[in-house]
């Protein structure tokens, strides 16, 4: 009779402790204590037979039979992910699953949605929101939107978005006892502070974009900070100050009247920019298909605007 392959639990525990080469990391991925990963991994070597780390006090280091154990237990586990995607995809309804950054759903994708579903009615789509990325092959999530530059080895990655920043206000704050006539007058103005950059060392903090306008002597260590993105927009147009906001989020905003560009020519482009991110594998999903499709289509709408 062939041999019985080791329990999955282990086996799991082994490959998540290889990819950190950590027993804490992989406990704090795994949900569990360090003493389990060991466990689990203590495990799988006595039904092996055989060592696959080298332990001591500073380090965790696979040995030969780990390294060559390791890439076969990691190509099982995403077939079984892909295999497990297959089946419960022809189960279920035609709903697609999506990973978006928090402001990208509330001033991007909802208020464009109805003409998503009137060209898709057959296609739920199910939102969520996280400034963290998604692990396919451990999340329930069919696509995502990325916020960075792109880089993201074997997934297929689209740009979906490039980004500029300007600074914002309500209208009244525009015409008030200040008005906002160069850039220099925001010396007068309360600064709003978007603290969502994820790790974004190119998107410009106030300081940097008042020395790219040549202006000097502005505090910008005063004024409130919020996180996500669309609660520094909703605090500018409901005139609490001057927010500096992505171009990306405020266009219904301007054009309803709700804000103003005081400085529309001292928009800023950055590096980071949108990305739609999905599984190689995926990319023959019809529903994948339609939304990247949808998203292109919209992108251009932007653009011509």
């Amino acid at each position: 009779m062939p041999r019985p392959i080791p329990p999955l639990n282990p086996l799991r525990a082994f490959e998540v402790a290889a990819r950190h080469l950590s027993f804490t990391r992989a406990a704090e991925e795994l949900c569990v204590t360090p003493s389990a990963v060991s466990h689990q991994i203590k495990v799988l070597e006595d039904n092996l037979g055989i060592p696959l780390f080298v332990r001591d006090t500073k380090s965790l280091i696979l040995t030969s039979a780990g390294k060559t154990y390791l890439p076969g237990v990691q190509e099982a586990f995403r077939q079984l992910v892909q295999a497990t995607y297959r089946v419960q995809r022809e189960r279920q309804s035609q709903a697609l699953k999506l990973n978006l950054p928090p402001t990208f759903a509330v001033k991007w994708l909802i208020p464009r949605m109805k003409r998503f579903i009137a060209l898709h009615p057959d296609i739920d789509l199910r939102v969520s929101t996280s400034k963290n990325m998604s692990d396919f092959e451990r999340d329930d999530v069919d696509i995502e939107v990325r916020y960075g530059r792109g880089d993201y080895p074997g997934l297929h990655t689209e740009l979906c978005l490039p980004v500029e920043v300007t600074p914002v206000c309500s209208p009244a704050l525009l015409a008030g006892a200040a008005p906002l006539v160069r850039a220099d007058d925001l010396r007068h103005h309360t600064l709003l502070h978007d603290d969502s950059t994820y790790d974004d060392v190119s998107n410009p903090d106030w300081a940097t974009w008042l020395e790219r306008a040549g202006v000097s002597g502005v505090d910008t260590s005063r004024g409130p900070s919020f996180w996500p993105s669309h609660l520094v927009i909703d605090a500018a147009i409901d005139g609490l100050g001057v927010a500096l906001a992505k171009r990306n989020w405020i266009r219904r905003d301007i054009a309803a009247g709700r804000l103003v560009e005081p400085f529309p020519d001292l928009a800023l482009t950055i590096e980071f920019s949108y990305y739609l991110v999905y599984p190689e594998e995926r990319a023959a999903d019809p529903r994948i298909q339609a939304f990247a499709a949808w998203v292109r289509e919209e992108g251009a709408r932007d653009g011509s605007e």
